[in-house]
């Protein structure tokens, strides 16, 4: 792994200390290409127009006139957090506005990913009028067909990347679709989802049916930051927007039960989250119900009223990620056994397949491999009728989709389906054909990357001085919404070794020095001694035990030769 310094512009640096920002903070934001005229940009009033988002006034003008015929309309969701979140957010903003609306979301393991002709034909059973996607719609050319010969209205709202061909839908809303000229391309679908409901509320007003008071869709901000957050899509300004106003209602108690049910369940301070407790506590346990049952559990504790209807819910949602864990636990282990022995330094890409895996949990797999090799990865699980599916995680440096892309063109009949973003994917394929299509992908990455990629840069923010290393800097640290393009702090420093320890037989446990002041630190997944002077990268970390709240560093990679 190679420790690489991130750099900032000087004059950007004392620009932003001008707004009020301590140097560090300052050093920090400057580092992410933060500007002074950008930080002033938190509040609502700050996010872009829904005016720019290409059909987000159509599709406000076409739910408006549902509503006031009162056409009964479906949600058709995802089994992700995003779509959980985004089904949420449409099922709570439709209703605010007098919608007479339901949803569906498919079941994985039934009828696979989208608005597939199978979905069209049971959501035809609930006799809707229309059919609104969140999160999904983009790809799906045959159930929008399907739903039109039904006389059914589509309207799509989605943030995945189109293909060569778009559906024939009444409406559609996706920053990434040809000739959307919204600034922003990292909406995730619960976003997506939002302008469309901000849109649909200034159309209703237009329609003199709503006061200004009457529909306040801010008590949806925390549901939209959860699915922003767990969807992994880049933090950028305006996404740090919907995030940090998201989280500014959960620290205030407003967030609605079955998120509060989750955090309660998972041991942490609804006053003290942050984004990362979005992204690792709250997000798995609503993607266990999508991955190992029924996302339906997930929205049903999402919509939950009462705090005691949440809270059945969130248990459900307990169980199934503790569940999801051991399945997860196991498949790594068989992969791991095999990769151990099989894997070459040589080879671009990793692609992993066996039987008796767990369809749902192999994205999981596919990110654990990648975080081991650095190598985009992509893992199969049978799917039945001689197919298998397969989830992907890339590296920086390769576009998934667009590989997978290159992959269909050079071989047209070796994927069958695919979609998904730049750092992750799906696909299916014929069971017989995984051969083929491990060593077609593997000549497609070599030509698309360069060897150097291959190796894992790990970038700081540098040194710390020992002043700043107190409880005081991570509090305000973990103040701020750090995440996916926007990446938390990590520090480097050279410390004394003076305590370690082995903590469940696989974290390290230890007490560093620095200039004479002493800290507490842990180093999670591993357990091999660290010599007594070693350079470290470290993320500042608020450590709560019985009723303490104390500093500890997060260890992140020592390097120890």
């Amino acid at each position: 792994m190679k420790i690489q310094q991130r750099t900032y512009t000087e004059t950007v640096f004392q620009d932003l200390q001008t707004q009020g920002l301590s140097p560090l903070l300052a050093r920090l934001l400057a580092a992410r290409a933060v500007t002074a005229e950008d930080w002033p940009l938190q509040e609502m009033p700050d996010l872009l127009k829904p005016e720019a988002l290409t059909g987000a006034t159509e599709m406000a003008k076409r739910l408006a006139e549902a509503i006031a015929q009162k056409k009964r309309i479906l949600i058709i969701g995802d089994y992700d957090a995003d779509g959980a979140t985004a089904t949420t957010v449409a099922m709570r903003g439709l209703r605010m506005m007098g919608a007479e609306v339901d949803f569906l979301v498919p079941n994985r393991f039934e009828y696979g990913y989208g608005l597939t002709p199978e979905i069209v034909a049971l959501a035809a059973q609930q006799r809707p009028d229309v059919i609104l996607t969140v999160d999904n719609g983009i790809a799906s050319l045959d159930g929008v067909a399907a739903a039109k010969a039904l006389g059914l209205q589509v309207l799509i709202t989605d943030h995945h990347l189109p293909a060569e061909q778009t559906p024939i839908a009444d409406c559609i809303v996706n920053p990434n679709q040809r000739g959307c000229a919204f600034p922003s391309k990292h909406l995730a679908g619960v976003g997506v989802m939002f302008y469309v409901l901000i849109a649909l509320r200034a159309e209703l007003k237009q329609y003199g049916t709503l006061t200004a008071q009457a529909v306040h869709l801010g008590s949806l901000l925390d549901l939209v930051a959860l699915g922003t957050v767990a969807d992994l899509v880049k933090l950028d300004t305006n996404n740090r927007i919907l995030v940090r106003q998201g989280l500014k209602r959960i620290r205030q108690g407003q967030a609605c039960p079955g998120i509060l049910a989750i955090l309660k369940l998972a041991g942490r301070d609804p006053s003290q989250v942050n984004a990362q407790d979005l992204g690792f506590y709250v997000g798995p346990r609503l993607n266990a119900a999508g991955r190992l049952d029924d996302m339906t559990i997930g929205i049903r504790c999402l919509l939950a009223e009462t705090p005691q209807e949440a809270m059945q819910y969130a248990q459900q949602l307990q169980a199934l990620n503790a569940e999801r864990k051991q399945i997860e636990a196991e498949m790594q282990w068989d992969a791991m056994a095999d990769l151990t022995q099989d894997f070459r330094q040589t080879q671009y890409t990793i692609s992993v397949f066996q039987p008796d895996w767990h369809q749902g949990v192999i994205g999981i797999l596919a990110s654990r491999i990648k975080e081991r090799f650095h190598r985009p990865v992509i893992a199969f699980a049978d799917a039945g009728d001689g197919l298998i599916k397969g989830s992907g995680r890339s590296i920086a440096g390769l576009h998934l989709r667009d590989a997978l892309d290159v992959v269909t063109k050079q071989q047209p009949d070796l994927i069958l389906k695919f979609g998904g973003h730049a750092m992750a994917a799906g696909l299916s394929i014929r069971a017989e054909d995984f051969g083929r299509f491990q060593q077609t992908f593997e000549q497609v990455v070599q030509r698309l990357m360069d060897a150097d990629m291959l190796y894992e840069v790990l970038e700081t923010d540098g040194a710390l001085a020992v002043q700043e290393m107190t409880l005081q800097t991570a509090e305000a640290l973990s103040q701020q919404v750090w995440g996916q393009g926007f990446p938390q702090p990590v520090f480097y420093d050279r410390f004394q070794v003076l305590q370690q320890k082995v903590l469940g037989e696989k974290h390290l446990k230890l007490r560093l020095q620095k200039q004479q002041q002493q800290f507490d630190a842990i180093y999670f997944q591993h357990a091999e001694f660290l010599p007594e002077a070693v350079d470290i990268a470290y993320a500042l970390q608020v450590n709560e035990f019985n009723g303490a709240r104390n500093l500890q560093l997060q260890v992140v990679h020592a390097v120890t030769s």
